[in-house]
């Protein structure tokens, strides 16, 4: 447990290391710079891609609309999350009183059917 702990936080740290050593971590020109370059690295295996693939693949995003996304998603994240944080005393109330049925229904007696009784009262008067 503990080893599995060091080499999950081995491969966390490690690739922090490698992304911020890359740029993503960098200032606005660092990333740009990135994303250029991967987006020069990626052009000729989408090309060839593009002469195999029977359909269009689009272009890759421009560096603007990779930051309108971006902060779409961290946006819409942010928002959710505050969301789910708002409505976690709901989904709490709700869970509870699930738990609270589910004990309720297994601690009544079993109800005793019109068929059940029959064969006992029968056996008794033999």
């Amino acid at each position: 447990m503990v080893f599995g702990l060091l080499v999950r936080c081995g491969v966390v740290a490690g690739a922090v290391y490698y992304t911020r050593q890359a740029g993503v971590w960098g200032s606005t020109d660092e990333t740009d710079k990135l994303y250029k370059n991967v987006k020069a690295q990626l052009t000729p295996y989408v090309q060839q891609a593009k002469e195999r693939l029977p359909f269009e693949v689009p272009e890759l995003p421009r560096v603007g609309e990779m930051r309108f996304l971006a902060k779409h998603y961290y946006n819409e994240g942010v928002k959710s999350s505050f969301r789910f944080i708002h409505m976690l005393p709901c989904y709490a109330g709700r869970g509870l009183k699930k738990v609270k049925d589910t004990i309720e229904e297994f601690a009544k007696a079993p109800a005793i059917s019109a068929s059940s009784e029959k064969p006992a009262t029968e056996a008794a008067t033999k």
